[in-house]
């Protein structure tokens, strides 16, 4: 199958009128060049704040809630999009009230209208200290007609634990926002890592440019990439495929999933079937003095 990952710039919103049109813009654009999987970033409907105006849409914590508010109706959107252009869609998390605090929530939305919901499971320290955002629900597999798809969001994509309860995903998607471009390099590490590990795709999707009217994203650098395992059958690098930085637009890769499945069974290594041979051997280090 075809995966689409977005660089996705945010907008000051005038109009539902206006995000619907804007959203429709990519999603058929993708359809168009045969994805089958589209993945929004990270924080991506943080735009829906502008909706409620500047003043709202600059302040954090009413920011956080107006967003909240809109979630249902932009998974509307995106109920209907799938259905019309017949791709799975991971749309842009946003904050999502819970009992206490909201949660950063994406959702994976299916052809037929239903939606699969992942939460952040590792604040950020800004979203720990500064938002009072909250870790959220258990990490989910969705086993959809694609193939098995999970989601680590952001931080959660540097965790190998977490990678490896999502271990049964052919894909991990890796919704994004990174402010330097060291977050940036952080994340993709990470989502290249859990590649290796798992002996899977993984999709990273990046926030892009300014959104300076937003206390909580200012400015942002990344770029879509698509990854795997360096094995056989697939690039030697492990990128399937990467945008250029900071360049808004989807980046594409095929991904074949029996590949994944053959590099599982007899790839030259075997990092998902050996992972328990660390157990045991993964306690403290003995301290060996050598001076």
């Amino acid at each position: 199958m075809k995966i689409a990952t977005a660089a996705y710039p945010l907008d000051v919103l005038t109009s539902d009128a206006q995000y619907e049109d804007k959203i429709e813009a990519w999603v058929a654009e993708a359809a168009g060049a045969g994805a089958a999987l589209l993945v929004f970033p990270e924080y991506a409907a943080m735009e829906l704040a502008t909706l409620d105006g500047l003043a709202v849409a600059g302040d954090l914590e009413r920011s956080l809630w107006a967003v909240s508010d809109r979630l249902a109706q932009a998974d509307a959107v995106h109920q209907r999009l799938a259905a019309e252009y017949g791709v799975h869609i991971v749309a842009g998390s946003g904050p999502a009230a819970a009992d206490m605090r909201p949660v950063n929530r994406a959702r994976l939305i299916t052809p037929n209208g239903q939606i699969g919901v992942q939460d952040k499971q590792v604040m950020t320290r800004f979203e720990a200290e500064e938002w009072d955002v909250v870790p959220g629900n258990r990490l989910q597999v969705f086993d959809t007609a694609l193939g098995k798809i999970g989601i680590l969001i952001c931080y959660d994509a540097e965790f190998p634990l977490l990678g490896r309860a999502l271990s049964t995903c052919d894909v991990i998607c890796v919704p994004s926002v990174t402010e330097a471009q060291a977050g940036y390099w952080r994340v993709r590490i990470g989502a290249q890592a859990r590649a290796l590990e798992q002996q899977c795709i993984t999709a990273m999707s990046s926030v892009v440019g300014d959104a300076d009217w937003s206390e909580a994203l200012g400015t942002s650098h990344g770029v879509g990439g698509v990854f795997c395992p360096p094995d056989m059958g697939f690039p030697e690098t492990g990128v399937l495929g990467l945008g250029q930085m900071n360049c808004p637009g989807w980046t594409y890769a095929e991904a074949d999933l029996a590949q994944v499945a053959a590099v599982r069974r007899d790839g030259v290594v075997l990092n998902r079937s050996h992972w328990e041979g660390q157990l045991g051997r993964d306690a403290t280090a003995l301290q060996v003095r050598l001076r």
